[in-house]
């Protein structure tokens, strides 16, 4: 009998829910009537969650995503690595 070890990637499942709530928070932004590249940028820079309108529970689904690792995934996503 062979050993099938199943190996899971913790980072793909966190880059992949970070990706789903961006998606809704630039959705509800969006929706509201914001420029929504303009108030997430705002709110990444600041860390002022104002810029996230609370419409769809979009503020606080932003606050669960780390400034720091949403910027070097953000990074290293647009030089290809």
């Amino acid at each position: 009998m062979q050993d099938k070890t199943v190996i899971f990637s913790l980072g793909d499942d966190k880059e992949s829910n970070m990706k789903k709530i961006l998606l809704v928070v630039y959705d509800a932004l969006k929706e509201k009537g914001y420029n929504p590249i303009n108030q997430i940028v705002g709110y990444i820079l600041s860390e002022d969650p104002t810029y996230i309108t609370t419409y769809n529970n979009a503020r606080n689904l932003i606050r669960r995503i780390d400034r720091d690792e949403l910027l070097q995934i953000m990074v290293k996503n647009y030089l290809g690595e």
